[in-house]
């Protein structure tokens, strides 16, 4: 690979931004395509299906052949709450392959002995989210029920381009969720893309099935996200 290329795939990475270096095998010629980018024709669909299911592999677009090596940041979960489906969320997100982290202020529910082996923050979100900042790759799942600690993670994800935001609650608690987050100076379109009552719906009814229920929810997200969200800063 050109040098050139090299370093800016690092950086790319580096930024937690998903990238395909594309070499073109009958010429040699290679370059980068940051997702959101726009390849016209075939070409272009390869990529984008390529960025959907992180694959790389070959691909024949118009008559060329072209070798497409897929850079995907790793897709993690960020839960604000240290409650029973977040035991099993943290089960079930390790199978599938998502890095999860748990935030909880409340240090009776945030302990090593409930949540042996995951990465554990006994703190609040606003003063870990400033170190730990969330991205366009990041699912963020709110279980608490308490807007102290909910809300503001909610807008934070909100704002960043979480390619999943789920809150848990009622019908009934997610209006008032939403009033509030409105009051706050949040967008009614940004608000809609908050996934409440969260998780799809299978009829769950234990931690263990809302678990399973949001994992699915958050794999379908991933799998399906928007590739031309404007990406903010």
């Amino acid at each position: 690979m050109d040098p050139i290329l090299l370093r800016r795939l690092n950086a790319e990475r580096r930024a937690r931004r998903a990238v395909i270096h594309v070499t073109e095998l009958e010429g040699g010629r290679d370059r980068i395509v940051r997702e959101g980018d726009t390849v016209a024709g075939p070409l272009g669909s390869a990529i984008d299906a390529a960025f959907l299911s992180g694959k790389s592999g070959l691909v024949e677009a118009e008559g060329r052949h072209f070798f497409l090596n897929v850079h995907l940041p790793p897709a993690r979960i960020v839960v604000i709450g240290a409650v029973h489906i977040s035991q099993a969320l943290a089960v079930v997100a390790k199978v599938s392959g998502y890095d999860l982290s748990v935030i909880d202020p409340r240090t009776a529910f945030a302990t090593e002995e409930r949540f042996a082996g995951v990465d554990l923050v006994a703190d609040w979100p606003e003063d870990v989210l400033k170190v730990r900042p969330l991205d366009r790759y990041t699912a963020l799942v709110a279980v608490t029920h308490d807007p102290k600690i909910d809300d503001f993670p909610l807008r934070q994800a909100l704002e960043s381009g979480c390619f999943y935001v789920g809150a848990l609650g009622s019908r009934k608690t997610h209006a008032r969720r939403m009033e509030r987050l409105l009051a706050a100076g949040v967008p009614q379109a940004m608000l809609e893309r908050i996934s409440a009552p969260i998780g799809l719906d299978i009829g769950a009814a234990s931690p263990a099935e809302i678990a399973v229920a949001i994992m699915a929810e958050i794999i379908q997200a991933f799998r399906r996200r928007n590739l031309r969200a404007e990406e903010r800063p």
